[in-house]
């Protein structure tokens, strides 16, 4: 899980709807967008320039955030150093608005002598860090520990490592270990849906059902269906885009594609949807767990993360998930954690130690048992109790969609584009302009920061 995602959107702080974006959310356990699933406790791997401490030390870790998160944070380090009690983490928290100023930061940091050895990099900020040429080269690591990196990316879903390569790479060479993810499902109040006689569907469901039971659920319960707003685009807008075959730019990210036809439409129906009232009108302040456990709302969007909303406000056993609902195709927005090596650092066979831990199945298990805020990224922990325990009935979907999901578009400018993104869906299903323009104007003015 990528995240606030963000930049593109990676981690934004809460919102008007209160409940965490990507990310936010992906920080509230380390999360970024997560602590992957990795595989195997080995020992250090090889080693590339300056001085090398391999076996013991203090390693210093720098991610998106403030100090609320280091809480959780601590507990995925104390579980590291059980297995590894020579080495020290220290976590440093940086409260940055979006990734560019996260990089600048770092940037500054490393200029002035303050050199961390791993930074916690969501998809939002993959190629940004990798395009600064801040980061070590992974390649021969991974070789040297082969047993190691085989059985971890044998046993992620294989987009993963497609992904990170082909977006946080410039040049050919590994920069990331692709960590836990996020996709995006619905998750569901079987106490309201039973209430106005609305059956929910096994796993898939359309727009058009989608919209008949917002009618329905409206007129027997008064409840709204879903609270859509725009300021978080992994959530309220990508699912959207995606489930009609659309999106904001192409597969390369070098083409603005926001203004389509199937983009355009997926607007329109949002729209239509926040006319109709089966929302709350966006840009206000609804809460929105508050309002699922009372009964005044149907659905809530969102990653992993709501599963602690749900929890907290005890509706696990009132809950199912199922996908987003589709008008051409199914569709999901993916943001995922990359673990990278700073160039600069000192102790990198070390920092090499820990992303080797964050690849074992026992990290991946410790992560999904403290309720991590995202995907775990290998498979097996994804589907297995660990995961599912005390979450709502259908958390397997959220592993199953990384299968048929999109990345979250994420270039370098990934902080104006996602402003152009935000403004020109809240202008098109606010009404302050034509779907058209709105659209149009948005798409201008991403092409440009392409």
């Amino acid at each position: 899980m990528t995240d606030n995602e963000s930049l593109p959107q990676s981690r934004p702080q809460l919102r008007s709807l209160r409940h965490p974006s990507r990310r936010s959310v992906l920080q509230l356990l380390g999360a970024g967008a997560t602590v992957p699933a990795l595989s195997s406790l080995a020992a250090c791997g090889g080693s590339s320039g300056g001085p090398q401490q391999a076996g013991k030390g203090e390693l210093s870790l720098v991610y998106l955030g403030d100090a609320t998160q280091q809480k959780a944070f601590k507990q995925l380090f104390d579980a590291f150093h059980k297995d590894h009690p020579d080495i020290k983490i220290k976590a440093n928290g940086i409260a940055a608005k979006d990734w560019g100023s996260f990089a600048n930061t770092v940037s500054t940091q490393i200029a002035g002598g303050k050199i961390p050895d791993i930074v916690d990099v969501a998809t939002e900020g993959q190629q940004l860090f990798s395009s600064k040429g801040l980061l070590e080269p992974l390649d021969d690591y991974i070789k040297k520990d082969k047993s190691v990196t085989d059985a971890f990316y044998e046993g992620i879903d294989p987009h993963l490592k497609q992904w990170t390569t082909k977006y946080g790479s410039p040049d050919g060479k590994t920069y990331f270990i692709p960590g836990g993810y996020n996709t995006v499902v619905m998750y569901c109040n079987t106490e309201v849906f039973d209430k106005a006689g609305v059956d929910l569907p096994a796993a898939d469901w359309t727009w058009d059902e989608f919209e008949k039971a917002a009618k329905q659920i409206k007129e027997k319960t008064g409840a709204y269906m879903l609270g859509i707003g725009y300021g978080f685009p992994f959530v309220d807008i990508m699912p959207w885009l995606l489930t009609n075959g659309a999106s904001t730019m192409d597969a390369d990210w070098k083409k603005a594609t926001f203004d389509s036809p199937e983009a355009i439409e997926a607007a329109k129906f949002v729209k239509k949807l926040v006319d109709a009232g089966y929302a709350p009108k966006p840009g206000g302040t609804f809460d929105a767990p508050s309002a699922y456990a009372k009964g005044k709302l149907a659905t809530i969007g969102g990653g992993r993360w709501p599963t602690l909303d749900i929890r907290r406000v005890k509706m696990v056993d009132k809950t199912r998930i199922v996908n987003w609902p589709k008008n051409s195709e199914n569709g999901s927005p993916v943001g995922w954690d990359g673990w990278p090596i700073l160039k600069a650092s000192k102790k990198k066979d070390m920092a090499w130690t820990f992303l080797k831990w964050l690849m074992s199945k026992e990290a991946g298990e410790f992560y999904a048992s403290i309720g991590g805020t995202n995907v775990p990224a290998l498979t097996s922990v994804a589907q297995s109790k660990t995961f599912t325990k005390d979450a709502p009935k259908g958390s397997k979907l959220l592993s199953e969609a990384v299968s048929f999901g999109t990345p979250i578009p994420s270039p370098a400018k990934g902080a104006e584009v996602q402003t152009a993104v935000t403004k020109g869906w809240q202008a098109a299903i606010t009404g302050t302009s034509s779907v058209e323009a709105a659209l149009k104007k948005a798409n201008t003015q991403i092409q440009g920061f392409l």
